[in-house]
Parts: C-alpha cells; sequence; structure tokens
C-alpha cells in the first residue's frame, strides 16, 4: 500500500478551561475530509466520550467543539505531519511532532489519554518529560477486540479529572 505524506490542518480544541488532554496519532483520512478529530462515521470516540460525559452527542462539529470546550477537554494529535498508508497507524514512517507546549502553558491540564497504543508511543517518544499519559483503547473502527461496554469502562477514568 502507498504511504502519503500528511499534515494536521486542523487546529487543537483547548481553551483555559480545559482539563484533560486527549491525544490521537494523526487525523484518519475522513476526519481530514471533514476537518475535524475522530470524524469516520464507524468511530466510537464521540459515543465513548459522550457516554462518560452524560451528554447527547452533537450533531455537527461546532457542537462538538463547544461540548468539549465547555466541559474540560482538550483534543489534538501527538504528530503535525508524517508518511502513512490510508489510516494505518502501524504505517507511520518520519513522524514530526506537534507542539503541545502550547496547550500546557494555555490550561491547566491534569491528565493526558492517548486514543491507542501507536500514539501512546509517539508521546512517550517524542514528549519523554511532559506529563506522563494513560493509553485508552483505540476507538478506530478496525480495533474490534473490546465490547463497547468494556471499552466504555475504560474510558470512564476521564470523568475523574473533570470535576
Amino acid at each position: 500500500m502507498r504511504s502519503d505524506k500528511v499534515f494536521h490542518e486542523f487546529p487543537p480544541v483547548y481553551d483555559g478551561n480545559s482539563r484533560v488532554l486527549i491525544l490521537g496519532t494523526i487525523p484518519s483520512p475522513k476526519s481530514r475530509e471533514r476537518g475535524f478529530y475522530y470524524m469516520h462515521p464507524q468511530n466510537r470516540f464521540w459515543k465513548m466520550l459522550c457516554a462518560v460525559i452524560g451528554e447527547d452527542i452533537p450533531a455537527d462539529i461546532a457542537g462538538r467543539r463547544e461540548m468539549c470546550l465547555r466541559r474540560g477537554v482538550a483534543l489534538w494529535d501527538v504528530l503535525s505531519s508524517c508518511e502513512i498508508s490510508g489510516a494505518s497507524d502501524s504505517s507511520i514512517k518520519n513522524a514530526v511532532p506537534n507542539d503541545l507546549g502550547r496547550i500546557f502553558a494555555a490550561a491547566d491540564i491534569r491528565a493526558v489519554f492517548t486514543t491507542g497504543k501507536k500514539a501512546q508511543a509517539l508521546y512517550e517518544r517524542f514528549f519523554p518529560e511532559a506529563m506522563p499519559s494513560l493509553c485508552l483503547p483505540s476507538t478506530s473502527p478496525a480495533n474490534r477486540t473490546l465490547t463497547e461496554s468494556d471499552m466504555l469502562e475504560k474510558y470512564r477514568v476521564i470523568a475523574g479529572y473533570l470535576g
């Protein structure tokens, strides 16, 4: 499969009230096409996050952004660019990190979560001195190793940092 050089083309979601930072690797082709995080229709991220914080899934991107800001959730990705085949995190090469320091400088981040093992490995590689992170299961449609109820149990840890 061919690798493409991709760039992160939309901004992080955060403000001074953000308390948790949730990091993926780099937006999938569907997310890049739609210009926002976790936008593949079968990705379970929004279902998990909304269940944890007790909200309905907002219908549009503006509503999702507003909900995250109102509830103290910052979103971004570890990488600003890389070579990748489709949405396959295992194919990532020539990774370049984002400047996560701007979020830590602007917000009182109490916990960092990564959505999947590759995001975790990249975070640890590029930010060894940063706040430790907790690896949550990938919500990608390719990850079907957990039932939704088991995944939701793992995601519930987020709520403890939003109080």
